[in-house]
């Protein structure tokens, strides 16, 4: 396993071991996503609309704000216990450190996408059926991008008196562009619709990945020391 791996998977299995101690962020996302669904269910006229075709803007909108809430712990606990600067001063790569932020982020959120989507189902009485596994496959193939533009603005506000208020304001621009195609995919899962329909939108999310995830991963070194 090459050093760098090995010291970001310390550092993800550090945050993850935080967090189980006191899963305070992990409890407050999915209270806040069982939350917005029962709002969303409650507000629904089913008379007037179809829960199969409001379900999955309900289910990406649901994803996005728990995410949020997540995400606004990526650094708080360095930044609560004065640990930031020694994490930073250790001998282990900027890449390593933002690759172990990313993995320990991306565990977070798809816990908390993983309970939402049962209580999605129940609440909206969705039958996923044939398409489970293409709405998973979606999920993560969204969830990595904007997780890894959260993962580098949470370092960014970290420092910031407001750090809870400034990160949805500099993340929601950029979960715009997967939000929309992934509710285009899962609106055609559910529909049933050909593959060929979807791979214009599957295309978007994988370069999407592909562009932040390395662009984060450049600048990751350069907003931290800052």
């Amino acid at each position: 396993m090459p050093e760098a791996l090995r010291l970001a998977l310390a550092i993800a299995a550090k945050d993850v071991r935080a967090e189980l101690r006191s899963r305070t962020a992990l409890l407050s996302a999915v209270v806040f996503a069982a939350l917005v669904l029962v709002v969303f269910n409650f507000a629904r006229d089913p008379t007037a609309i179809a829960a199969v075709d409001l379900a999955p803007s309900v289910l990406w909108v649901t994803f996005a704000l728990a995410a949020m809430v997540a995400l606004n712990r990526a650094f708080t606990v360095e930044r609560e216990n004065g640990a930031l600067d020694a994490l930073l001063l250790a001998p282990v790569p900027r890449g390593a450190v933002f690759l172990g932020k990313l993995l320990a982020n991306l565990a977070f959120v798809g816990t908390v996408e993983a309970v939402t989507l049962p209580l999605f189902v129940l609440f909206f009485n969705v039958d996923l059926g044939h398409a489970l596994p293409g709405i998973l496959g979606v999920t993560a193939l969204a969830t990595i991008g904007f997780v890894a533009v959260g993962t580098i603005f949470s370092a960014m506000a970290v420092r910031t008196r407001f750090a809870e208020l400034l990160l949805p304001v500099l993340l929601l621009p950029f979960m715009v562009p997967p939000l929309i195609g992934a509710v285009q995919v899962t609106s055609r899962l559910l529909a049933d619709r050909p593959l060929s329909e979807m791979l214009g939108w599957l295309r978007l999310l994988a370069l999407y990945d592909v562009v932040f995830v390395t662009l984060c991963t450049m600048v990751f070194a350069s907003v931290v020391d800052e």
